[in-house]
């Protein structure tokens, strides 16, 4: 069945079908590195990690993603010279921390990374491509700003519906020079307050870019007039994203086909924001979380929705993932013991395919990956041993596309590590529990063997008798 995604400018579910056979394309508004990371920075990069995954697997396409760096703005000025570091120091600063941040959490390295500052050529072109069709204008003041003007381009507001009637004043840049307050900042004129080393010189002046732009142009730069998915945050749909299809498709560029927009991690309701004070630092959250159920957490709503961040929210993530990787290991031994024996073919199930295909719906994903956990436990506790195999490799081909796998080895070493020793040592006190349960009932102290039987269960260890004796799994 053809995959399914829903399109912020269609305000509609479409039948995905890229330009070029074979491949597909995606751009991801990646960081304004003015901060460390908090984990509400990390939804779309997992959410969009996703995205590509199923693409390849589920579709076989070949995937070009590029995740730009925002490494130049009025932030990242502000802050340096608060704290009386260069800019360009502070934003490789944390544009470092944000790579980590990714890294941890299993996000894979995009085809391309572009930073802002290395797309200066590029963007200056866009913008004189912009004045030459009448789209865009210098200040009359002599600032070196240069703005678009949204009267020039009859579809502004195409992309979120707006009118440009209730379109407010763009707070980008001084109004002084703008024809009408709505027209936002291509080019901001260099200013005496401002470091040198943060100006470029244009037709127009020295300066720098204006944050729309530069979308555009890495864009361009990387994946050509007319690409696949543009994606990102849901706050960035207005007025960043309107502004971008604007200023691009003036310029007669197709720009993207799809836009795609997640949903925020909250907290009381609220988008978790460093200005609310309610961020939870990524270097934080992983001394006492593994860096997979933070993944597992922030990948387990659908994409749109935003996801409610509370006191249990990453408990009951190592809960889950913790439950697959007792099956995946509880199953080792028959893969081990049936070496030659015919496997089922690998493939992806159905049901997961279904939910996947259905604009990602991961939640309903996760749903067929448990109830396929549970099916391949009460296989094993029943003694079917192939039917448990066939479990196996359902749960391995929904967890590797998901890049949930909780045997992968790069987990080892960053959390993974004390992930794998908490579990050797439950499998080591649940099976010591149940040799002592086995010699109880051999004595026929069945009180005995049915109190360690309830003991298990009160910590959440599910145990089922069966001919080959005794199993257990996380209930």
């Amino acid at each position: 069945m053809p995959l399914r995604l829903y399109d912020t400018e269609a305000a509609a579910v479409r039948d995905f079908a890229p330009l070029v056979p074979g491949a597909a394309s995606i751009y991801l508004c990646g960081a304004t590195v003015q901060a460390p990371p908090h984990i509400g920075h990390l939804r779309s990069g997992v959410a969009f990690d996703v995205l590509a995954r199923w693409l390849e697997v589920g579709h076989g396409l070949d995937v070009t993603f590029v995740r730009n760096v925002t490494d130049i703005d009025d932030k990242i000025l502000a802050k340096a010279a608060e704290a009386g570091r260069p800019w360009w120091g502070w934003a490789y600063t944390h544009e470092q921390a944000f790579t980590a941040a990714y890294d941890a959490v299993g996000v894979r390295r995009p085809t391309y990374e572009p930073r802002a500052t290395g797309h200066v050529p590029e963007m200056v072109e866009l913008m004189e491509l912009l004045v030459e069709r009448g789209h865009a204008y210098p200040a009359a003041d002599g600032s070196g700003d240069v703005y678009f003007d949204v009267r020039s381009f009859a579809q502004y507001g195409a992309l979120t519906h707006v009118s440009l009637d209730d379109v407010a004043p763009a707070e980008d840049a001084d109004p002084r020079g703008k024809r009408d307050p709505r027209d936002f900042a291509l080019w901001k004129g260099s200013k005496p307050s401002e470091p040198a080393t943060a100006s470029w010189p244009t037709p127009f002046g020295r300066g720098r870019p204006g944050w729309h732009l530069e979308c555009s142009a890495m864009a361009r730069r990387y994946l050509g007039d007319a690409f696949d998915i543009h994606a990102g945050g849901l706050d960035l749909r207005f007025p960043h994203h309107e502004n971008e299809q604007a200023q691009s498709r003036a310029a007669g560029l197709g720009f993207a086909s799809y836009w795609l927009h997640n949903g925020w991690v909250t907290q009381s309701g609220e988008k978790m924001s460093k200005s609310l004070g309610n961020s939870l630092l990524v270097t934080e959250v992983l001394r006492d979380t593994t860096p997979l159920a933070l993944r597992y957490y922030l990948g387990s709503a659908h994409y749109r929705s935003n996801l409610e961040h509370s006191a249990t929210s990453l408990a009951e993530a190592e809960s889950a993932i913790g439950r697959v990787e007792t099956f995946l290991r509880r199953v080792q031994p028959v893969l081990a013991s049936r070496v030659g024996a015919a496997a089922p073919a690998p493939r992806i199930p159905p049901a997961f395919a279904a939910a996947m295909d259905d604009d990602l719906n991961v939640p309903g994903a996760l749903a067929v990956l448990h109830d396929t956990v549970r099916a391949g436990n009460a296989a094993l506790d029943g003694g079917h041993e192939q039917f448990a195999v066939a479990a196996a490799n359902d749960v391995n081909a929904i967890v590797r596309t998901l890049g949930i796998d909780p045997l992968d080895p790069r987990w080892t070493g960053a959390g993974g590590a004390a992930a794998t020793a908490q579990a050797s040592a439950l499998d080591v006190l649940v099976e010591a529990q149940l040799e002592a349960r086995a010699r109880a009932r051999a004595e026929k102290d069945f009180a005995a063997a049915d109190a360690i039987r309830d003991l298990l269960g009160r910590a959440g260890v599910v145990v089922q008798d069966s001919p080959g004796g005794a199993r257990w799994s996380l209930g």
